[in-house]
């Protein structure tokens, strides 16, 4: 089974649907969408549906049972799955806060509220993070997004298209580190780390010679298990002190 992916769906079709509030005419030659229905609607429920249970629990048919129509009906708000995952994407980014950088906010600052922002949407809809995005749908709320991302690294000293690439980059660890929270999490939910590590860690002491692994042994001890924040700070202020570098190298003027 193929993977669901932004981008995948037909370019115009999702374009269309993306400004459908923009005041642009709606598109002609459609059947008109079942009256007490919208395609706000439609998204709202798949886009519960998705938090709830991930992309694989989101059909077409469990979609319509939720709404409580016919599958088929569906076709009259959305072409499809593809188009409808842009929709929720667009609408998920949309929604995000976007708050006003206080008065000499440092750069490193609005870097890292970026990062906080985005960690905090993929904690909230977790299945954006499976979702990958090679062709993100070009609404008002990916536009939106980008323009308020991009601002936290405008005129601190990198061209326009390090500024991308800079931002890419710091969206790739937040991507990352969510992954393995929501893979840590899904282990919890079925054994702890302490119960892990307690079941574990006699036979490991047994099994591992202190000799052969010195620092297998010397930092899997110091470390002791997972630790998300931990993680996420190292990881962050890698990330800014890279920028950071970057930054000063350059030549004055």
């Amino acid at each position: 089974m193929a993977k669901d992916r932004s981008g995948a769906g037909d370019p115009v079709r999702t374009l269309e649907l993306l400004w459908r509030g923009s005041g642009q005419p709606a598109p002609a030659g459609r059947r008109g969408p079942r009256q007490g229905l919208t395609v706000d609607a439609v998204v709202g429920a798949a886009t519960e549906l998705a938090d709830e249970a991930g992309l694989a629990a989101l059909t077409m048919r469990a979609l319509a049972q939720r709404l409580g129509v016919t599958p088929m009906t569906l076709y009259t708000y959305v072409p499809g799955k593809a188009e409808l995952l842009d929709l929720m994407l667009d609408e998920a980014y949309g929604r995000m806060e976007r708050p006003a950088p206080g008065a000499g906010e440092g750069w490193r600052t609005r870097v890292a509220r970026v990062a906080g922002d985005n960690r905090d949407l993929l904690a909230r809809h977790p299945w954006i993070a499976d979702l990958p995005v090679t062709r993100p749908p070009l609404g008002p709320g990916v536009i939106g997004k980008y323009e308020y991302e991009l601002a936290a690294f405008e005129g601190i000293g990198l061209t326009d298209v390090e500024m991308d690439a800079a931002l890419t980059h710091l969206l790739g660890f937040v991507h990352a580190n969510a992954l393995a929270a929501a893979d840590d999490a899904a282990h919890n939910s079925h054994q702890s780390q302490d119960e892990w590590w307690a079941v574990t860690a006699p036979l490991l002491e047994r099994a591992l010679d202190p000799e052969r692994y010195p620092l297998a042994g010397r930092v899997g001890s110091a470390v002791g298990g997972y630790h998300p924040q931990a993680l996420w700070d190292f990881g962050l202020r890698c990330v800014l002190d890279g920028l950071a570098h970057l930054i000063d190298a350059r030549p004055a003027g």
